[in-house]
């Protein structure tokens, strides 16, 4: 295999005519150039150097490497500058992928400052609920996974790098004219004969196991996996809901109320990558970001409301 160190010598004894004058430039010995010369030309299979006395001119093969050899140094050169720029942050590129109450909260947030931070390192954004978003980790379809989970089925993702990011905690959606309305918190059961309105198809099985273990079954009237239409909905007095309070805050809950909702359910929100990727500074940097920009979340929330149940519930 030929190296890169021995093109450059090459290079300088083709340039200076004698191992003595490169070994000058290079900043060695002569001898260090003669054995490095003699290695060059065993891997190459070929003498590369016609000595004669103190004269030496390339053979045919020696003019073909030192063709080559000013592109692929100089093509080293530049990768290696590259890389270190990777390396130091000065540029590279994270593909992230979140879902929809993540991307308006805290993406903005972690991203924000990323770009304050390390200005040469690009993130670009799609969204997915998982289970599809980690599919699109682990075909290697983007970097960094932004995705929650209820608790269950944790070993599902004991192959991906785990980063703990949030406890988004689900809170009931009522419209102002509720008979809850004004109720701090609320026990689930107390929305057993209403109207549902329910949000993706992860949140939706969860709402349905919360309420069977709670003793009924929810109506569904409408589903769907946009939030701002959720809360368009219970604004209108068309049902109730259970949201996360990071799809609450990215939302305007115009005409509705947030009420506490007993027994108490969170999502774990977690930013997910894989070993090999967590290693690279700009993912690693993305990571810490989220996890940052949490944080920050968590501090602008306003306090909770002073928990009043309600009568049915005191009774």
């Amino acid at each position: 295999m030929i190296e890169a160190r021995h093109l450059r010598v090459l290079r300088a004894v083709a340039a200076t005519g004698s191992f003595s004058a490169a070994a000058r430039e290079l900043g060695c010995t002569q001898p260090a150039v003669s054995q490095q010369m003699k290695a060059l030309e065993s891997s190459a299979g070929t003498p590369l150097l016609i000595r004669t006395g103190r004269e030496m001119r390339l053979t045919q093969a020696g003019e073909v490497l030192v063709r080559h050899a000013s592109g692929i140094l100089a093509g080293l050169t530049a990768a290696e500058e590259e890389v270190a720029a990777i390396a130091g942050l000065r540029a590279g590129r994270v593909r992230l992928v979140s879902f929809p109450s993540g991307s308006s909260t805290l993406v903005p947030t972690a991203l924000a400052a990323l770009r304050a931070a390390h200005p040469g390192t690009r993130v670009s954004l799609v969204e997915a609920e998982p289970p599809r978003s980690i599919e699109m980790l682990r075909e290697g379809d983007c970097d960094v996974a932004l995705a929650f989970r209820y608790g269950a089925g944790r070993a599902e993702w004991d192959d991906l790098v785990v980063r703990p990011i949030l406890a988004d905690r689900l809170v009931g959606l009522v419209p102002e004219g509720h008979r809850l309305a004004d109720a701090g918190s609320v026990g689930i059961a107390e929305l057993a004969d209403e109207s549902w309105i329910a949000g993706c198809p992860r949140c939706r099985r969860q709402l349905v196991d919360v309420c069977e273990e709670a003793g009924f079954t929810p109506r569904i009237d409408f589903a769907t996996d946009d939030y701002p239409a959720v809360v368009g909905l219970v604004g209108a007095g068309l049902g109730v809901a259970v949201l996360p309070e990071l799809a609450i805050e990215s939302v305007r809950p115009k005409g509705a109320r947030t009420v506490t909702v007993e027994p108490a359910v969170e999502r774990e929100i977690v930013a997910l990558t894989l070993p090999d990727l967590a290693m690279v500074p700009a993912v690693a940097a993305t990571l810490d970001e989220l996890t940052r920009a949490a944080t920050r979340v968590g501090a602008d929330r306003p306090a909770p409301p002073r928990a009043r149940r309600s009568r049915a519930t005191r009774a």
